[in-house]
């Protein structure tokens, strides 16, 4: 089923036919793009949740300018940034207290592969700022276009360019340190 189809139903009265039918087809993507922002499963699922409650309470707001899947990329970007910046903020803890409360719960995550380089390529993206782990996984796991990232993120696709590429950087970077 098409969006259009989708919005269709929603306007049509058909609200709750029209929520399930984005949950199914739109979650397995959300969940993944939250989980590579956040690294913890738990994490991603409660923001996945946040994100759909919020779809709920707003999907009569919406107006149709971008695509449905731009919308709810952009609200469950904006709930990890969110979280992520709370976490920081609430457990007062510094950059590298932070990242390595980041790095055991990595590490004890049964999910993720135990494989020295990607374990490298988990923590140098923990320790992003949370703007650029949104652009660096939408991009690099993702592959999405900056122009779609433009969009969900609301900022110009040449900015995300900018901060894509220091975001690289810093990967880098840091998996040459940890790797070395």
């Amino acid at each position: 089923m098409e969006e259009s189809d989708i919005l269709e139903l929603f306007r049509g009265g058909e609200r709750q036919q029209a929520f399930n039918l984005m949950i199914r087809r739109y979650s397995e993507g959300l969940y993944w793009h939250l989980r590579s922002m956040v690294q913890c499963h738990v994490d991603a699922d409660d923001l996945l949740q946040n994100t759909w409650l919020r779809v709920w309470n707003s999907l009569d707001t919406f107006r149709g300018d971008s695509r449905l899947y731009t919308w709810l990329y952009r609200i469950a970007t904006n709930e990890a940034i969110t979280f992520l910046n709370r976490s920081r903020q609430r457990a007062m803890l510094s950059l590298s207290s932070y990242t390595r409360e980041v790095y055991s719960k990595i590490a004890e995550d049964d999910n993720l592969s135990a494989d020295r380089i990607q374990l490298a390529l988990q923590h140098a993206i923990a320790k992003l700022p949370p703007r650029q782990k949104a652009v660096f996984t939408m991009r690099y796991y993702d592959e999405m276009p900056y122009e779609e990232m433009a969009e969900i993120l609301e900022v110009s696709a040449s900015s995300l360019k900018a901060s894509y590429h220091h975001a690289r950087e810093k990967v880098e970077q840091s998996m040459k340190e940890e790797l070395d």
